[in-house]
């Protein structure tokens, strides 16, 4: 099992959007990012796609789960704010299956920082921009680990 947890793609300045920041969509630079992880993930198997209920996170997911013929399924778990032990439930829950999880910079802090605390090796200098990637295997197993995956674009 490998779970894909992603940071929604560029979305612009969260400062210059005039509206409910929940439905703010991706740019097209995002756009750009989006489409590219089609390609940056094409050799991985994915069982399920779930993604944020943020536009930009939907957005994000849209064009993977077009090319797999997935559905997106929405979790508010994955909202921004998401307390670190509903992460990490969320994230040991998930035995069994390949699935992309897409989310926001806190929640990806978070769960990264939890598994740095638990031993995970998580490098030196773990970092999550945006439509960058951390692949997560074994979760629940005897060897863990978590790879980094830098944008696409």
């Amino acid at each position: 099992m490998t779970i894909l947890l992603l940071r929604h793609v560029d979305a612009g300045d969260r400062h210059a959007w005039d509206g409910d920041d929940r439905a703010r969509p991706i740019s097209p630079l995002g756009q750009r990012q989006a489409d590219a992880l089609v390609d940056l993930l094409a050799d991985r198997p994915i069982d399920r796609i779930v993604s944020s209920p943020y536009t930009r996170c939907v957005g994000s997911v849209v064009p993977l789960a077009t090319a797999r013929a997935l559905p997106v399924e929405h979790d508010e778990v994955l909202a921004e704010g998401s307390p670190t032990d509903v992460i990490r439930a969320l994230l040991r829950g998930l035995d069994g299956q390949d699935i992309v999880l897409c989310t926001h910079g806190d929640v990806i802090n978070a769960a990264i920082t939890d598994l740095d605390q638990q031993g995970v090796d998580v490098g030196d200098d773990p970092t999550w921009p945006k439509g960058s990637t951390w692949v997560l295997s074994d979760l629940v197993g005897t060897t863990p680990s978590a790879r980094y995956l830098p944008p696409p674009i």
